[in-house]
């Protein structure tokens, strides 16, 4: 068997984005399963969502939403912390940089290491990597609710809480007026889930109870397609439920069989894959996915931090 390439390492191929106005002055830049990023006018600022890994990258996504609109970025709202997810903030000249307190935490606790993991896991991502200032630290932080009055007539946006999930951290943003809401990571739309820094039990129950309780009409997930229409919206859920709740099945019972960690890796790889495997970064994520879960579920209550070595030596142990 041809041994697999680390993480996405090989996977060097660009991406096409699409950037799609879902409704007025509402943005989202999809991107055949890499990251999701969006955008929403205030009367007469900008809310920007999620910052891309580098402020190379973001310098393009913003050169992209700078066709549409002029408005000077007041907020950035980071859904939580992942590096490629928010080392490209400098580029949005923010006022405020915003996330939930649980992911200020997690910078100071493990910022640095998470940065050289996922750059190393994802070097496409990483584009102009040396442009990186340092760690993005958020400004504004809250612990449940914070509603921004987007003014004018175009209604407010509400960054909640929903519990832990994909990380402790995890916010979502809602439009009460349009029903949109961006999920961030909690919800992928035909993409693999990471679950490496995740609380699966409370991600696959409650918290995913409270993110389908907006009713939202249109989602944008952390990766994948917009889903337009509840029945669509209540897919995306589902199947991100259903990953989830799957994991948990056949990790704990190889665990309470006395099994080992590969042995919990090649069940759920098995569960998994016909109906997941085609999706971007599934071999990717899974073995550090099965990793967190197994320690999880023997007790570790929160979640080991990655390291570039820890990453190699699990996929050595589980995809090797």
């Amino acid at each position: 068997m041809t041994k697999k390439a680390f993480a996405s390492s090989a996977d060097l191929a660009e991406k096409a984005q699409t950037l799609e106005v879902l409704a007025d002055g509402v943005y989202a830049l999809t991107a055949e399963g890499d990251p999701n990023i969006g955008a929403i006018e205030g009367e007469d600022f900008l809310v920007c969502f999620e910052a891309l890994a580098t402020p190379v990258a973001a310098a393009e996504w913003l050169a992209k939403l700078r066709e549409h609109t002029d408005k000077p970025v007041r907020y950035l709202v980071l859904s939580h912390y992942h590096a490629v997810r928010v080392l490209g903030a400098s580029a949005f000249g923010a006022d405020v940089i915003v996330a939930h307190e649980n992911t200020r935490a997690l910078v100071a606790e493990r910022g640095k290491e998470d940065w050289e993991s996922e750059f190393g896991r994802m070097p496409r991502l990483a584009k102009g990597a040396e442009s990186v200032p340092g760690l993005t630290w958020p400004t504004l932080t809250f612990s449940d609710r914070l509603t921004i009055d987007l003014g004018g007539d175009r209604g407010d946006l509400v960054l909640q809480y929903c519990g832990r999930g994909h990380t402790e951290g995890d916010l979502v943003a809602w439009l009460p007026r349009e029903q949109i809401l961006y999920a961030g990571d909690l919800v992928e739309a035909e993409a693999a889930l990471y679950t490496g820094d995740a609380f699966h039990r409370d991600w696959s129950s409650s918290t995913l109870d409270r993110v389908a309780a907006f009713g939202a009409e249109t989602l944008i997930g952390g990766r994948g397609g917009v889903s337009r229409g509840r029945e669509a919206v209540d897919a995306a859920i589902a199947q991100t439920r259903h990953f989830l709740t799957t994991m948990l099945r056949e990790v704990g019972a190889v665990r309470d069989a006395g099994g080992t960690l590969k042995e919990a890796f090649e069940r759920t790889h098995a569960a998994l894959n016909d109906q997941y495997g085609h999706w971007p970064i599934f071999e990717h994520c899974l073995p550090f996915d099965v990793s967190r879960l197994w320690d999880e579920l023997g007790g570790v209550e929160r979640p080991v931090v990655w390291t570039a070595e820890r990453d190699r030596e699990v996929w050595d142990q589980l995809q090797g």
